[in-house]
């Protein structure tokens, strides 16, 4: 039967999955071993072992069939071989809204808890409302662009002429079904950054000066600092991180979005760096500060069933080693900007509140960036005045 077929490979992918590696990059990885697998093999089988990490530790006792049924009832809009086998009796509602179907899997499952979906809900920040985000992840996040200033026109344009879907959230801000192939697309278009709704969110706490110095000190692959570049152009501008190759892929950004002018240094921020940045005194601080990534598990479902609780500690651990050893190379006056992409309390308000307690800082202002209800990823960010 096909549906047995279909569960076998889904089956062999969950033995094999230990975690470690993102499921987008494992799976490249094994569709490349397993080239016997045609690509409705492949896609089938993407489809049930990502809603099968949407569901988390719910029904964690029954059957994975059953599991799989359920999870993919909620997660998906149409139906499959495994749900007409296996929920039979609601295969029908597929197309109802997420919370109507959640309501009626607690009616046939009553062991079913939302709460087990995302196991670690006493942790998380006051202002997130635990049934909407938890309810979130059996949604599909969005892909984001944010688009130069007077360029939306033309690429959206595009983007319909290829019969995209877009929606227009902002004046420079596009929303677009996730997958979409933007690289392909607009291809002969450089005036777009990929950049989630919440991460540009986090540019109203930034405030930038003309001719400020500002320091980029986690800065990744740079879609912080180009949002800044955005802002205002005429800043000076230090970048680093602890990866030298993030900072590869950050020239390649800077370099296409027209970013020329820059200072860049690997530094391990858990270490003392007056050798490299004595001189240094900065207008402006962008903390954008290693963490759990659970404000982006909507993308990454697999955390919600391989993520170890105690990570959270280690992970508020670095963020306040961190802004202490940058806070000292802030003027006076100036903004720390703190930035998380997590939804625990214990590494967004309690971070916060250490860093008033520990540091010459004051608090401007700070916000948890619901984005679970807009399809985006939820960011937590915080203002800090150096006293």
């Amino acid at each position: 039967m096909r549906v047995e077929h279909q569960l076998r490979a889904f089956e062999q992918i969950l033995k094999s999955y230990d975690g470690t590696l993102p499921l987008h990059r494992f799976l490249f990885a094994y569709f490349k071993r397993n080239k016997q697998m045609g690509s409705s093999d492949r896609r089938w089988a993407s489809r049930y072992i990502y809603s099968f990490f949407r569901l988390g530790k719910a029904l964690i006792a029954s059957e994975y069939t059953l599991r799989l049924a359920v999870a993919d009832f909620l997660c998906s809009q149409t139906t499959s071989l495994v749900l007409e086998t296996y929920l039979t009796g609601l295969k029908e509602h597929v197309e109802l809204p997420v919370r109507e179907k959640i309501a009626l899997i607690k009616q046939h499952y009553p062991s079913f808890k939302l709460t087990d979906v995302f196991s670690f809900h006493s942790q998380l920040s006051a202002d997130i409302d635990q049934e909407d985000y938890i309810t979130s992840f059996f949604i599909q996040p969005d892909l984001f662009i944010r688009v130069d200033a007077g360029y939306l026109e033309k690429v959206t344009a595009t983007l319909k002429q290829a019969e995209i879907v877009v929606e227009n959230i902002s004046d420079t801000t596009l929303a677009l079904q996730n997958g979409t192939k933007l690289d392909t697309l607009l291809a002969a278009q450089k005036h777009y950054q990929v950049q989630d709704l919440s991460s540009q969110k986090t540019g109203s706490f930034f405030q930038p000066q003309p001719w400020d110095k500002w320091w980029d000190c986690c800065a990744a692959s740079g879609g912080k600092s180009l949002l800044l570049y955005d802002l205002e152009s005429k800043i000076e501008l230090l970048v680093s991180d602890v990866r030298e190759n993030s900072l590869h892929n950050l020239d390649e950004r800077f370099q296409e979005a027209g970013l020329k002018k820059y200072q860049k240094k690997v530094l391990d921020l858990l270490e003392n760096n007056d050798q490299d940045l004595h001189d240094y005194e900065f207008d402006g601080i962008i903390l954008d500060a290693p963490c759990s990534g659970s404000g982006t598990w909507g993308r990454t479902p697999e955390m919600l069933y391989h993520f170890d609780a105690h990570k959270v500690s280690y992970f508020s651990g670095l963020q306040k080693t961190i802004a202490g050893n940058v806070v000292k190379y802030l003027k006076e006056g100036k903004p720390l900007i703190y930035i998380t992409c997590s939804v625990f309390k214990e590494e967004n308000e309690d971070v916060v509140a250490f860093l008033l307690e520990n540091l010459p800082l004051k608090l401007e202002k700070m916000q948890v960036i619901k984005g679970y209800a807009a399809k985006a990823d939820t960011m937590f960010v915080a203002r800090l005045i150096k006293q």
